[in-house]
């Protein structure tokens, strides 16, 4: 069982005052993440799956085959990929599209993620990505200038539904100091049969993440940081099972990764990435905006 704990975040719409109390803030700083349960109703978790299933009914899949994979570089992915970051994309899971490109299932059950500009870009996440939930745990944390960078719709699809290998948000969100944030809401109740996330308690402290994902060019590529090229000690991880309406704080150098969907059940989640804009965002992080879609806060 997870020694992570759990905090009844329900009081979170009914106070102004800061939602982290003490405690949290413990034992966020102790292990690298806080779970806040019921942070979002079963109605609002529904009614965000619906819009997205509007999203998906629209999205032309014969113009956008793209596949998404955690595990490698796929060169096919890059332009579609690093443009994402002012746009809304939609990316297929392997093992979604056969050898002459054609879907295996439909639609719906196809895709890996959406990604990566819905916090600005649509306005249903817009709103969302804007609430008071949010706001107040990045008061919380201690933010000045809370920053909406990232944002993305992750599906999980039965028995389809891949891994992402252990990893900390900071190799992709890069700013000096690092204060790249992690909001991680459950919209279905995410087990260990349908692919939870996993953690490493503890192991976020330290100078920076191990490797970053950089921008060079047109192109991208990956770099070990030669100071700590150690692995994650994965023989440590806990497992993160949360109810639908949890709200999964991730501090940005916190290891964590989530294993395949093997079940007949989806684990559709909305993930969103916050850095403070009082820090000096890196000039080749992989997401730039154009000089016509700034990034904004709350």
């Amino acid at each position: 069982m997870s020694t992570i704990p759990y905090f009844d975040a329900s009081y979170l719409r009914q106070t102004a005052d800061s939602a982290l109390s003490s405690d949290m803030l413990d034992a966020y700083e102790r292990d690298g993440t806080l779970v806040l349960e019921n942070a979002f109703s079963e109605d609002t978790c529904n009614a965000l799956m619906a819009h997205m299933g509007t999203l998906v009914a629209n999205f032309d899949t014969n113009s956008h085959r793209t596949v998404f994979q955690s595990t490698e570089d796929d060169k096919n992915l890059y332009d579609y990929f690093i443009e994402s970051g002012s746009d809304i994309r939609f990316f297929f899971e392997d093992g979604a599209l056969d050898s002459e490109g054609n879907l295996t299932c439909s639609a719906d059950t196809a895709l890996n993620k959406v990604g990566h500009a819905l916090h600005d870009m649509d306005p249903e996440f817009r709103a969302f990505s804007r609430s008071d939930v949010f706001r107040k745990i990045a008061d919380g944390l201690g933010f000045t200038d809370p920053k909406l960078l990232q944002s993305m719709y992750i599906f999980k699809q039965p028995r389809i539904g891949g891994e992402v290998v252990c990893h900390q948000d900071s190799s992709y969100i890069r700013s000096t100091p690092h204060t790249c944030v992690g909001l991680w809401v459950a919209l279905e109740d995410a087990t260990l049969e349908n692919g939870c996330l996993w953690g490493i308690p503890g192991a976020h402290k330290g100078d920076g993440p191990k490797s970053i994902f950089r921008r060079t060019g047109n192109g991208l590529e990956t770099e070990t940081v030669i100071l700590d090229d150690t692995p994650f000690e994965e023989d440590k991880k806990q497992p993160l099972e949360v109810k639908k309406g949890t709200v999964v704080v991730l501090h940005g150098q916190f290891p964590h990764l989530s294993g395949a969907n093997t079940s007949d059940q989806s684990r559709h989640a909305y993930a969103l990435h916050l850095y403070d804009g009082s820090a000096v965002y890196d000039s080749d992080n992989w997401l730039q905006r154009p000089s016509d879609l700034p990034i904004t806060g709350f």
